[in-house]
């Protein structure tokens, strides 16, 4: 998994797959979002709302799925994936029963983490 950002409070990680799916993670290991200061909760729902924003707009993706589990990993963390009706597993969940083989044809990731860091620093 690669870093594409980081300050004090959060990291956003790159997971790697077939479809478009980053993460954001609290620095301190919080263990529920209940924990999480009020402060760091508004800024992780920014970057929610930041990626959301980027993804539909570059991939014109048929949905956004956004996810907060952590049962193996009990530290705070969200899953922001970009879908399509195309992908191995839509309409399932990427943890759920691959539905096809997909091969899709998606515009640049790297272009999409650019724009994306333009617009997390902005």
């Amino acid at each position: 998994m690669s870093l594409i950002y980081e300050n004090e409070n959060i990291k956003i990680e790159v997971e790697t797959s077939e479809i478009p799916w980053l993460k954001i993670f609290t620095q301190t290991p919080y263990k529920e979002m209940s924990e999480v200061p009020k402060s760091i909760k508004f800024e992780i729902y920014e970057c929610l709302d930041i990626i959301e924003k980027e993804m539909l707009a570059y991939y014109q993706a048929e949905k956004i799925n956004i996810a907060s589990f952590g049962n193996y990993m009990p530290h705070v963390h969200w899953h922001i994936m970009a879908r399509f009706k195309e992908d191995s597993y839509f309409p399932e969940p990427m943890w759920g029963e691959k539905q096809r083989e997909s091969n899709l044809d998606l515009p640049s990731f790297e272009d999409f983490l650019q724009n994306l860091k333009e617009a997390l620093h902005g």
